[in-house]
């Protein structure tokens, strides 16, 4: 590793931090790692918030990547509740809100994005949630516990599993949707239709194409108004609307951003001793056609985390891992690869009436995207695929009688 690799530092405590300071200690370094984060406590995961934890089938001490033990065992320092306020590259230190700043040799910025707020009136009313962080969804799960009605708006991953869990709790629930479909920037039409009918027949109903101009209510919302003059009745109202990259502190330290702190193939910002991973990163991808994308998964940054970790140690490559992703909504395990968007063809695999289907997509005659939902060993086929640069016909992915599995494993 490079002699003057001697002290780490990693703003955010989120998975892809985790990830890093595991990786960089697997790899052998032994140099100072400090890991540092405005939310209390020890990293954690976030895809059960919206889940297992809303349901109560984990609890918070569940969601840690790992016990306390692990951080001291192996010299990983956490400094949660700290928030960085801003980066002095010529000193290399990150300055604190506290007045403390930490000397870095390398700084990987990990921070993360933050909920999109509702720019109508009556959206900071008692009763209006968003769900990101653990004390975010702590009050959710309270709010539902007494809810009598309730609006989501947005049928984004966030809006739809939680919805799946009202449902679930036999409390009525209306998804509010600005597009025509659910999904409509993360899956396909035909996948979007079997979610939203898979939602509907558990009791979720939908108002597509809808328009939100107010939160109503008065100290307290009572519902959604929308633009055609209707009005949802809730008490309470999660806003799911998407999320804003935290890039501001690069920004104002002079690095690029363009939707995200802007890295190259190798997750490395123009300065060489600043990288970045995860939700707050736009790098160029060989699943966009070397387009600059911004991906919010756990995959992403993981995958991101080891790829900075083998550089650090000496081992260089560019970042090229399949990008994945998953979505547990009530009955339905959605799991897609690639980045399917844009595609001008997409054939079906399977039967939903028979236990699942996969969407498979296509660009221009090559696949570019997978999509199942209740048939998770198309996705790992689809995964390899995909990290081979190789795929069936459509005609062969929409013929039930295709061995799709030995075609992944066989000499070409």
């Amino acid at each position: 590793m490079p002699v003057s690799l001697q002290n780490v530092v990693v703003v955010g405590t989120g998975q892809g931090s985790f990830q890093l300071a595991a990786s960089l200690r697997e790899g052998g370094f032994r140099g100072s790692l400090t890991l540092v984060g405005d939310e209390p406590g020890l990293p954690y995961g976030r895809p059960p918030l919206s889940k297992a934890y809303l349901l109560g089938k984990t609890d918070a001490a569940g969601l840690n990547l790992r016990p306390p033990a692990f951080y001291d065992e192996h010299g990983i320092t956490v400094r949660s509740g700290e928030r960085a306020t801003a980066i002095d590259r010529d000193g290399r230190r990150v300055v604190l809100a506290s007045g403390e700043s930490l000397p870095y040799n390398h700084l990987v910025l990990a921070t993360g994005a933050r909920n999109r707020p509702l720019p109508v009136p009556g959206a900071d009313l008692s009763g209006v949630h968003q769900l990101r962080t653990l004390a975010e969804a702590d009050a959710l799960k309270a709010a539902l516990a007494r809810a009598g009605r309730v609006a989501v708006v947005g049928a984004g991953f966030i809006g739809l599993e939680f919805a799946a869990v009202c449902a679930a709790r036999g409390v009525p629930v209306t998804v509010i949707e600005g597009a025509p479909r659910p999904l409509g920037r993360a899956v396909s039409a035909e996948m979007a239709a079997l979610v939203e009918r898979t939602h509907v027949a558990a009791g979720v109903a939908f108002r597509f194409g809808a328009a939100v101009t107010a939160i109503t209510g008065t100290g307290r919302a009572t519902g959604v108004a929308m633009a055609d003059g209707e009005a949802v009745a809730a008490d309470l109202i999660l806003v799911g609307i998407g999320v804003l990259p935290n890039q501001e502190i690069a920004e104002a330290a002079g690095l690029p951003v363009a939707n995200g702190i802007a890295v190259d193939a190798m997750l490395a910002t123009p300065d060489p001793a600043i990288s970045a991973l995860g939700d707050c990163a736009a790098h160029p991808s060989p699943f966009a056609d070397g387009a600059r994308v911004r991906i919010e998964s756990v995959q992403n940054a993981v995958d991101g985390a080891r790829c900075i970790a083998a550089r650090l140690l000496g081992r260089p490559a560019p970042f090229s891992a399949v990008p994945w992703f998953w979505s547990d909504q009530g009955p339905m395990k959605l799991q897609m690869a690639g980045l399917a968007a844009p595609h001008d063809r997409a054939v079906t695999r399977g039967d939903p009436e028979r236990g699942g289907v996969s969407v498979f997509c296509y660009r221009g005659g090559r696949l570019v995207g997978v999509e199942s939902l209740n048939r998770p060993a198309d996705h790992m086929i689809a995964r390899r695929l995909l990290a081979a640069g190789i795929g069936p016909s459509p005609e062969q992915a929409a013929d039930p009688a295709f061995d799709l599995k030995g075609f992944a494993a066989g000499p070409r």
